[in-house]
């Protein structure tokens, strides 16, 4: 069993930065590939990025390739998306996700979600 909990989320002008951190529960933290999605008002919850175990191999969107920035610190159970150059588009609720198998873009496939937290991107 794995608990996450986001924070980092909150206001922010386009152009600007913003850091989202995902806090993961216990000890087998670095078997889990990290993944986070987002999900806009009225709709689909949608990848975002993805980073294998080890912290080796990550995975982007197009749409925020070049911008966001997904990482991890296996000894602090933590993983990160650092997001720059937002856009209006990118305002969501953004999730962080634990899994272990399955193709990485894949929300079917990811087995433990975390609470959210929103992020406005404002003009």
């Amino acid at each position: 069993q794995v608990q996450l909990v986001e924070s980092g989320g909150g206001l922010v002008q386009a152009g600007g930065s913003v850091r989202l951190s995902c806090a993961a529960s216990g000890s087998t933290f670095s078997t889990y590939r990290m993944g986070w999605f987002r999900q806009g008002t009225g709709k689909e919850r949608e990848f975002v990025a993805a980073i294998s175990g080890s912290g080796g191999t990550t995975y982007s969107a197009d749409s925020v390739k070049g911008r966001f920035t997904i990482s991890r610190d296996n000894a602090k159970n933590t993983v990160y998306l650092q997001m720059n150059s937002l856009k209006l588009e990118d305002t969501a609720v953004y999730y962080c996700a634990a899994g272990t198998r399955g193709y990485y873009m894949d929300l079917s496939w990811y087995d433990y979600w975390g609470q959210g937290t929103q992020v406005t991107v404002s003009s």
